[in-house]
């Protein structure tokens, strides 16, 4: 479209996007540009740019996208100047546009890029393979079978590490970190092992660029002759290919293009004609504005490290997540009674996992993975069932590895779980305790886990039982437990507001101008209600944090009227996100009354 320009580069106004955050791929459309990587087909692209009165460009792909465009700037002012010697364009013209601003934002499924923890379309991908391999344990299950699963990362293993540690699998290969020799006797050894111990089917994760140390390609079809051959599991292989790519876009990949997207335009009205290239990221849930040039250098680093058999090098170019993420992975994805891990007798703990507060998304997963470690590392693992209340009554067990080998995919809370404090009965959780020599304690759970916590060590100095190590997994869909950015549950929670508003504004746009209000939960917390709305495209939200007024009432009516005005003869459903405890007065019904009372028809 840059080359070839016309009708190709036009203006975009405020409706031509209306509607874009529940589309997968992309509405303008991408490809491969062989004239492009010409001089003449680049000059006719700066030549096209000039035309359209365009100096800056949002670039939105991968590294090869945002190479070409780096390109494209630091050959900008040979073009200028080629194509005013030609008479194709005027002096002023020449003068005007005389550099280029190249602002990149990463679209990659494969979260390859260095210097960002996350790219944009990364989080989507990994839900299409989690859903995906969610319905092929269903069937694994059922007829006891072994499934290699092979999902995209040529030369990153983000998505095959990530996808290995949402859905439990028990063996994984990635570029970056190739098996040792004789990888297919450990890989046998260890399935084997998970078998023994009473686990039902294999799950093998095969990244497409998965390599051994010679470099010699590890294929989903050899994996699965291995195990066939060696092991005689029936075992079959999902290749799952471009489904990964399509649907519409998770929650958090619209949060993060919306707010990279914003970034990006205050990041070219900061530029000067003397600042570098920039691309969009993000570091520790901050996004951060770096040069594009550096960025693309340390991603190309990968794959010459991997190419080199440095290894080592190759782990250490990708985030510090990415290497705890897959020593944790390995930790816990099988089971090792021999592990060389094991701490000696007299270091062993007893140690007590309880659920406190409302039920929310990862909480079983936080569960197993706080079992397995410890197991794996001698430890004595006590499930507490029903929140504090169990705890009082003395409702405990040992779990055991297979016990939580399911949790990993299910909502909610296995142990169980209540809002309940262990105030009611500070004695009966000391007696509890003691009686069951519990030597440290995790609590995983919201705000009301949070004052659990507090209350017990408040209270040590009257029951020695709570003198020992506490620590607390924040789990609120809420997302209002302090000292944390995000809680367990928050993301989960936000993805079903978001396919909801999705498929409530599709019926309210085939209703003309009809708007929906709907309520979400969050406590004192507009987090869900500020997230949700933003991914969901909601035109108000109503949090505690700012409260509902009238004149804030009116001043939305008003805008809603106006769109609808300028709308007149097409249908647009709209939203509105109500946390629900934003006002005391103006409940969600009543919002909704006071706009159809003041709509005027």
């Amino acid at each position: 479209g840059l080359v070839d320009g016309g009708d190709k580069i036009r203006e975009a106004g405020w409706s031509d996007v209306s509607g874009f955050l529940t589309l997968g791929g992309t509405m303008i459309g991408t490809a491969r540009c062989a004239a492009f990587r010409e001089i003449e087909g680049r000059r006719t692209g700066v030549l096209n740019l000039i035309k359209h009165g365009i100096d800056a460009l949002v670039v939105i792909g991968g590294d090869g996208s945002l190479t070409g465009a780096d390109r494209l700037r630091a050959e900008w002012p040979e073009h200028v100047r080629a194509l005013e010697r030609e008479g194709r364009i005027g002096r002023e013209e020449a003068r005007k546009y005389s550099s280029l601003m190249i602002v990149g934002m990463v679209g990659s499924i494969d979260n390859d890029l260095a210097s960002t923890d996350m790219t944009i379309g990364a989080c989507s991908a990994l839900e299409r393979i989690c859903e995906s391999v969610d319905a092929i344990l269903s069937t694994a299950t059922s007829h006891q079978r072994a499934f290699v699963v092979e999902v995209m990362g040529r030369h990153c293993g983000w998505l095959a590490l990530n996808a290995a540690i949402s859905t439990g699998a028990d063996y994984l290969f990635i570029p970056e970190a190739p098996p040792k020799n004789g990888w297919e006797d450990a890989m046998c050894a260890t399935l084997k092992a998970s078998r023994d111990a009473g686990k039902r089917t294999s799950l093998v994760i095969v990244a497409e660029g998965a390599v051994d140390r010679q470099l010699r390609p590890i294929r989903a079809n050899e994996v699965r002759d291995i195990l066939a051959t060696r092991l005689g599991y029936d075992t079959r292989v999902t290749i799952l290919g471009h489904v990964q790519r399509g649907g519409a876009p998770a929650h958090f990949d619209r949060f993060l293009g919306t707010m990279q997207g914003a970034e990006a335009v205050e990041a070219i009205l900061r530029a000067t004609p003397s600042t570098p290239s920039l691309v969009i990221g993000m570091l520790e849930n901050k996004i951060t504005t770096q040069p594009l040039k550096e960025a693309i250098e340390l991603t190309g680093q990968v794959a010459q490290a991997i190419e080199s058999l440095n290894f080592d090098r190759a782990m250490g170019l990708r985030s510090a997540s990415f290497a705890k993420q897959l020593t944790s992975y390995k930790e816990i994805a099988n089971f090792n009674p021999d592990s060389k891990m094991k701490l000696p007798n007299e270091q062993r703990l007893r140690i007590a996992i309880v659920h406190a507060g409302a039920p929310a998304g990862g909480m079983n997963t936080a569960t197993r993975s706080a079992v397995r470690l410890c197991i794996n590392r001698g430890h004595t693992v006590l499930g507490v069932h029903n929140g504090f209340p169990g705890l009082m009554r003395g409702e405990i067990s040992e779990l055991d590895w297979l016990t939580v080998d399911g949790w990993t995919i299910a909502g909610g809370s296995r142990l169980g779980t209540n809002r309940d404090q262990p105030g009611l009965q500070m004695g009966a959780v000391a007696y509890q305790m003691q009686k069951h020599n519990v030597q440290a304690l995790m609590v995983v759970g919201g705000f009301e886990a949070f004052t659990a916590v507090l209350e017990l060590g408040r209270n040590r100095t009257q029951y020695p039982a709570f003198c020992i190590p506490m620590v607390l997994v924040p789990a609120t869909v809420s997302n209002n437990v302090p000292g944390t950015e995000f809680s367990l549950g928050a993301d989960t929670a936000a993805n079903v507001i978001v396919r909801s508003t999705d498929m409530i504004k599709q019926s309210a746009s085939s209703n003309r101008r009809r708007v929906f209000v709907i309520e979400v939960q969050g406590g004192n917390c507009g987090f869900l209600a500020v997230t949700a709305g933003l991914s969901g495209g909601s035109t108000t939200v109503y949090t505690p944090e700012e409260g509902v007024d009238l004149t804030r009432l009116q001043r939305d009516i008003a805008h809603l009227r106006a769109r609808y005005i300028k709308e007149l003869g097409r249908s647009e459903g709209r939203v509105t996100l109500c946390n629900e405890n934003a006002s005391k007065i103006y409940s969600t019904e009543m919002i909704a009354s006071i706009y159809e009372a003041e709509s005027g028809g």
